[in-house]
């Protein structure tokens, strides 16, 4: 993955490319995105790979091919750029959850509802949908002495709309009293 220089202190916000590294934002074509689209963070390598930049998995070909190509290496982390070149996260290629030919990072919207004073913990994940593909689906664990009503899904799913934008919001809402997790803390998303 590449470094970044000239953070911007917003949650989501990664920097600059450091000029060492040749970084892009691709659709799923290779093609550069526009600016405030989301797409894979990507380093080119047509002059070369830059020192210090991964080669390869250890005795495996498959993964390494998947992270390496079309003179690309892939981090398989997404993100947009914006107006100013800076970078924001949005989450990894295998997360993006995509509703209605829109792709939607969970990171995003995990970042929205914890700004909820009640919301101890949020993982954000898809569930299928007949309609739409995918849903975004919410599971929150709620702070002590707060109570999951209909009501309150309700209103985390008002606050990330307006938040964020409307096609976003988590249509699915699941109170939890925990989050599976990996050893280091890490949610795992794919338990929800």
């Amino acid at each position: 993955m590449a470094t970044f220089v000239g953070m911007k202190p917003r949650p989501g916000a990664m920097g600059k490319p450091s000029p060492l590294y040749d970084v892009d934002v691709v659709d799923e074509n290779g093609k550069s995105v526009e600016v405030g689209e989301t797409g894979e963070i990507v380093i080119h390598t047509e002059n070369g790979a830059p020192c210090g930049l991964f080669k390869g998995y250890y005795n495996d070909p498959e993964h390494t091919a998947l992270a390496w190509h079309d003179v690309m290496y892939h981090t398989g982390d997404t993100a947009w750029r914006d107006e100013d070149g800076y970078l924001w996260y949005v989450g990894r290629v295998d997360d993006v959850i995509k509703s209605s030919g829109y792709r939607i990072g969970p990171f995003e919207i995990e970042n929205v509802i914890m700004e909820l004073p009640y919301v101890l913990e949020c993982g954000v994940n898809a569930v299928p949908d007949p309609v739409r593909g995918q849903v975004v689906k919410a599971s929150i664990v709620l702070t002590k002495g707060t109570e999951g009503t209909e009501e309150l899904k309700k209103e985390i799913q008002n606050y990330v709309k307006t938040h964020t934008a409307p096609y976003k919001y988590p249509r699915v809402v699941v109170f939890r009293d925990s989050l599976p997790k990996t050893i280091s803390g890490k949610i795992q998303r794919n338990l929800l």
